[in-house]
């Protein structure tokens, strides 16, 4: 039989896991816990306000600056390339 988690664990990583950024399996990962297990435990308690406002607005703005960074990084990478090699 597995290792018992307490309440405490599982909301903590019920909520890095939909406030992080990072994908679940490298939450689970992470916490030493089973990807199917970390699911369970999300799927369990999506109807719960678990996770603040202000962190869900952390998180997506989280994401949208990851987004624009991941954009402006290809555009630096484009923008630095020999004219040459920009015709087509």
């Amino acid at each position: 039989m597995g290792l018992k988690r307490t309440d405490e664990f599982r909301q903590d990583a019920e909520r890095i896991a939909l406030t992080s950024g990072l994908t679940r399996k490298q939450v689970a990962d992470d916490l030493g816990v089973g990807m199917s297990t970390l699911n369970k435990w999300i799927t369990g308690h999506r109807d719960t306000n678990m996770v603040s406002k202000e962190d869900l607005d952390l998180a997506q703005e989280n994401d949208r600056l990851r987004r624009e960074n991941r954009l402006l990084k290809e555009e630096r990478e484009i923008l630095k390339r020999p004219p040459s090699s920009l015709r087509a």
